[in-house]
């Protein structure tokens, strides 16, 4: 079996992947911005549990490489070390030191010195759990009664307000928690955090912060009319996006009072492409028969506003994490997954074959219609239009 090529990153790349992954991209979109997978991304975020490593830097009392090629010259011109400390403004045992840890009077190279010095400064430094066990032991303790670190940071400073080693910030907490390598805080105590993840999330990640990720002039379902609710009308729809395999996806539409079904081919989840999907299934229809649509907080309906300029059609959102609010939706998903299962890549259906598979559910009778079927409940809707 052939072995799996290694996968290198470049410094700028990682630095390019950290930013994005602060930003809150995921790591699939973050791994198609490099053609790779979201495994070789997950490889550079999880050594330090997705918490992005501080950038090294020179303290600005150690030698630079400017000085280590005035000691190399120096060395090769047979200069003692007090005059090269004198000539530097440095103590001569630094100069000494310097000297006897890379080679020598004889052996030392400027280059190779100044790459040893940089690599002996990742040596690590342990944090200030790892320096206080009784503060170690305090924040376990209530990691295990289930208080976020922010809680426990919070409590600390109240509790100690005059006793710095008495207290830890919170970041240190969870850096002590997701960075393994510290040795600090047990594993299994990330099972008592509210979030069960093996490394941490930007804090963008979530797009409900501060405006992102929410849909703009959003219309409520609060705000939908009675004649909705009732189904006492046709016309009334619901709309969603169904999942596959390979980032693949159908749409899918659901009229409230006769529970026709049309679904609608697209070649991704972007809000124009599904926009201009819904527009061109909405043209279909008499204006009679498509007065309102409905549709969770998918960001592939972002652009609804374009979608009502077009046809006239007003969108109304549910509540977050509410799908019941679009019952008629979620029910008929159901069925839809008998022709359409989980896992499969639905990208290799046709427009032709997704109209069959909704002819045929729209030819089964169902019980909520009295064992009508959809399509002759919805060419009595039609025939009421006329």
């Amino acid at each position: 079996m052939k072995q799996r090529q290694r996968i290198y990153y470049s410094a700028a790349q990682r630095a390019e992947i950290w930013d994005r992954w602060q930003r809150g991209e995921s790591m699939s979109s973050i791994g198609r911005r490099f053609d790779r997978q979201s495994s070789s991304i997950f490889s550079v975020l999880s050594p330090s549990g997705g918490i992005r490593p501080a950038e090294r830097r020179r303290s600005v009392r150690a030698l630079t490489a400017a000085e280590r090629e005035e000691i190399s010259r120096g060395l090769v011109a047979g200069r003692s070390m007090r005059a090269l400390a004198v000539q530097l403004g440095r103590a001569p045992s630094t100069i000494s030191r310097e000297i006897g840890r890379n080679g020598g009077r004889d052996a030392y190279r400027a280059t190779v010195s100044d790459q040893a010095a940089w690599e002996r400064g990742r040596r690590p430094k342990p944090c200030k759990l790892a320096c206080q066990p009784a503060l170690r032991r305090t924040v376990s303790a209530k990691l295990r009664r289930k208080w976020s670190p922010e809680k426990i940071a919070g409590w600390l400073r109240r509790s100690f307000p005059d006793e710095e080693r008495h207290r830890v910030s919170h970041e240190t907490i969870y850096k002590s928690l997701y960075i393994q390598a510290r040795g600090v805080l047990k594993k299994e105590l990330l099972e008592h955090l509210r979030a069960k993840r093996t490394i941490r999330r930007s804090r963008h990640a979530s797009l409900k912060r501060d405006g992102l990720g929410r849909i703009k002039d959003a219309i409520s379902i609060s705000e939908r009319p009675a004649s909705v609710e009732d189904r006492a009308v046709p016309g009334h729809w619901e709309g969603d996006l169904i999942s596959g395999a390979r980032n693949s996806h159908v749409a899918t539409l659901f009229e409230r009072q006769s529970r026709y079904v049309i679904l609608a081919k697209v070649a991704n989840k972007e809000t124009a492409t599904v926009v201009s999907a819904q527009i061109r299934q909405a043209h279909k229809l008499p204006r009679e028969l498509y007065r309102s649509l409905t549709w969770d907080r998918g960001k592939e309906l972002a652009d609804h506003r374009r979608f009502t300029l077009a046809t006239d059609v007003d969108v109304y959102f549910c509540d977050p994490q509410s799908p019941w609010q679009r019952g008629t939706n979620e029910n008929t998903n159901r069925l839809l997954r008998q022709y359409l299962p989980h896992g499969i890549d639905l990208s290799a259906f046709s427009q032709a074959q997704l109209d069959t598979i909704a002819r045929q559910l729209n030819e089964r009778p169902r019980k909520t219609l009295m064992y009508q079927t959809p399509a002759e409940k919805f060419a009595e809707g039609v025939a009421t239009t006329r």
